[in-house]
């Protein structure tokens, strides 16, 4: 990552390749916790402990989601209205706090649980080759990124939620300036929009005629709860959470993978690796960096220091999971320990809900990966590898590869 970068992102979002900046390492081992300036020009306290960070997830009461001015991108620039902000909100688990929070949460709970997750396997098994057809197709060098790492998460929530294929380049397009913070607000603003539009027309079609998916399901069993406005917001979270971070890990991770060549031949030749080093990499990557802003509802003590009611709360996830006092060497990446406990997918009433699909197509996709290009290599000198620095969720731009 270039200076210029690393100066004009806020310390929690700065990263060194795969690491976090020694400032972020700093600032968690000395301080715990820092004032910092957020892409949307507010201050906020960043939070870098594993034990601070998990007890301000923890605690809504405190931390409110809901109260927080910019806990969705692009909310907090000038151009939207209180009444839009409030229609964006809606529906949106991760700007909800309890009872709002638990009602919708609960209608999801069962879409995405492990047991349901498995009766999935064999259609995301035949979406993984699928991916690894085409990566082969496109001949030797091919970019890993566009033709299989973006390509099965996307694929999947298609089908979990009746997107049509078609519209795949369309969301990922919209993702993509919505999460990106170099933009300019009316280019955030401009994808908010177009993408509560795509999104307001799949839901009125859901309920004109609703089909065996996830949004079908919200409108056959819970259509007298969910107003549009909600309905919306479920399936756009749903949509652009459902593909980009799983994306980004498949991306990462198999470039940590290459740069560890030890590490990736476990996983390739041992079925039972796989799981532990899925949670190593969801730990040693912590592609999403920080999860949405809280707000203080009163005046907290953390690390040592008083954060003022009223004030934006930012907690560092990737410092979190490089904290010694959660894990032993926390900067290597070992893929035999598993790395349990990790915040990889946040914590408490907000951590991910997501996390088993996400746990699965990883779980899948690696070694499938591995297997059918057992001479997988990059293709370009590593620093020349393209790292997404100013997404909000962190990952690659693209990855070269041959086999």
């Amino acid at each position: 990552m270039e200076m210029t970068e690393a100066l004009e992102l806020p310390l929690n979002m700065r990263r060194n390749g795969f690491d976090p900046v020694a400032e972020l390492a700093e600032a968690r081992d000395n301080e715990g916790v820092v004032r910092v300036m957020t892409p949307f020009g507010k201050l906020a306290y960043l939070v870098c402990r594993y034990d601070d960070v998990r007890e301000v997830l923890s605690d809504p009461t405190r931390f409110s989601s809901a109260r927080s001015p910019i806990a969705l991108p692009a909310t907090s620039a000038s151009g939207l209205s209180d009444e839009e902000q409030t229609r964006i909100r809606a529906g949106n688990l991760i700007a909800l706090d309890p009872p709002e929070h638990t009602r919708l949460r609960r209608m999801l709970t069962a879409e995405f649980t492990a047991r349901r997750m498995r009766r999935l396997e064999p259609r995301i098994v035949e979406i993984v080759e699928a991916a690894l057809d085409d990566l082969e197709q496109a001949g030797k060098p091919a970019d890993l990124v566009a033709h299989f790492a973006l390509s099965v998460p996307s694929l999947v929530i298609c089908e979990l939620l009746g997107v049509p294929y078609s519209d795949l380049a369309e969301f990922q397009d919209r993702t993509r300036r919505l999460l990106d913070v170099s933009l300019p607000a009316e280019e955030q603003i401009a994808a908010q929009r177009e993408t509560r539009k795509y999104m307001a027309d799949l839901v009125a079609q859901a309920q004109l005629n609703p089909a065996e998916d996830i949004l079908g399901m919200l409108v056959r069993e819970h259509g007298d709860d969910l107003d549009a406005d909600e309905l919306v917001g479920v399936a756009g979270l749903l949509l652009m959470a459902g593909h980009e971070t799983t994306s980004n890990m498949l991306g990462l991770g198999t470039l940590a993978l290459l740069r560890h060549p030890d590490q990736l031949d476990l996983i390739r030749n041992d079925p039972a690796r796989v799981e532990p080093a899925v949670e190593e990499l969801l730990r040693w990557l912590s592609i999403v960096q920080s999860m949405p802003p809280r707000m203080t509802t009163t005046e907290v003590t953390i690390a040592g220091h008083t954060i003022p009611a009223e004030s934006l709360v930012l907690v560092s996830l990737s410092g979190a999971n490089r904290d010694r006092a959660f894990i032993g060497d926390p900067d290597v990446l070992d893929v035999t320990r598993g790395a349990a406990g990790h915040v990889a997918f946040g914590h408490g009433l907000h951590h991910c809900l997501g996390a088993p699909l996400a746990r699965m197509e990883m779980r899948l996709a690696f070694p499938a990966l591995l297997r059918r290009f057992p001479g997988l290599a990059l293709a370009q000198p590593y620093d020349e590898v393209a790292f997404n620095s100013f997404s909000v969720v962190y990952g690659l731009k693209s990855l070269q590869v041959t086999w």
